[in-house]
């Protein structure tokens, strides 16, 4: 009884937040520019760096999944900022008066957020595929890329409705996330080996999530080695930092309106 209303409460929120996002879908464009810039601009200049040893891998498709991966975290992250502007609205008190779950109207937005990731990997499968980047593209792939992104938006715009219920306005969201987003992505291993990295800059990346979410993308997308933890462990640690991130936010919502 308990799981099939949870369940049937976190997709209602979740195809309310799709229905938002069809009307406009402006957003997902606009991120859409970004993956392309980092792919066709960025990474053409540093591949001609020697310096950034990717092994026998092309340094386009080694950064390939770190880009996803970015593009999955930006477009999560701010997430937290649609939830003030509902509680502006009086939409999170009418949420909250309701006999749903707190659990799952934090889990509904959690599997909205995954709607723009999966967006995000097919936008970045077209560039992919427009620049002659050489990663896989098998069913089995596809699936996995679409399991990892789901868990990476997730993680993030559910600590986003973290951020979002303790700091309570959009300016200081705002402040807050531009704050976070860039070091999560520089201290990860989107762009480049972690063995580049200072060690106390590899111990940051080891506690970083979106390090692990790019190394799950980066063993199903490339495979020959290039993942270092291998994929089950990769999405067990995800697991873990959803499972914590979701208690507390699902404690957290509902002082929004306090």
């Amino acid at each position: 009884m308990f799981v099939s209303k949870f369940l049937s409460e976190s997709f209602a929120v979740a195809k309310t937040e799709l229905k938002k996002l069809m009307r406009d879908p402006t957003e997902l464009f606009s991120r859409a520019v970004q993956p392309f810039l980092w792919l066709a601009v960025f990474g053409q200049v540093l591949n001609r760096v020697r310096g950034i040893h990717s092994g026998h891998v092309d340094y386009l498709a080694f950064i390939t999944p770190g880009i996803l991966a970015q593009s999955v975290l930006f477009s999560a992250i701010f997430h937290g900022i649609a939830v003030i502007w509902e509680r502006d609205l009086g939409v999170i008190h009418k949420l909250l008066v309701s006999p749903a779950y707190r659990a799952s109207l934090v889990f509904g937005k959690a599997i909205s957020a995954g709607f723009r990731g999966i967006v995000q990997a097919i936008v970045i499968f077209f560039i992919t595929f427009f620049l002659g980047i050489d990663i896989a593209h098998g069913p089995v792939t596809i699936l996995g890329v679409v399991i990892c992104v789901l868990m990476g938006s997730a993680i993030f715009s559910t600590f986003s409705l973290i951020v979002a219920c303790l700091v309570k306005t959009r300016e200081r969201f705002m402040g807050v996330g531009q704050v976070l987003t860039m070091p999560m992505f520089f201290a990860s291993n989107a762009i480049y080996p972690l063995k580049l990295m200072p060690e106390w800059l590899q111990a940051i990346a080891r506690v970083n999530p979106l390090t692990y979410l790019v190394d799950a993308l980066r063993g199903l997308l490339i495979g020959g080695g290039q993942g270092l933890y291998g994929l089950k462990e990769d999405l067990s640690i995800l697991a873990v930092i959803f499972l914590a991130l979701f208690t507390v936010a699902a404690r957290l919502y509902p002082t929004l309106i306090r």
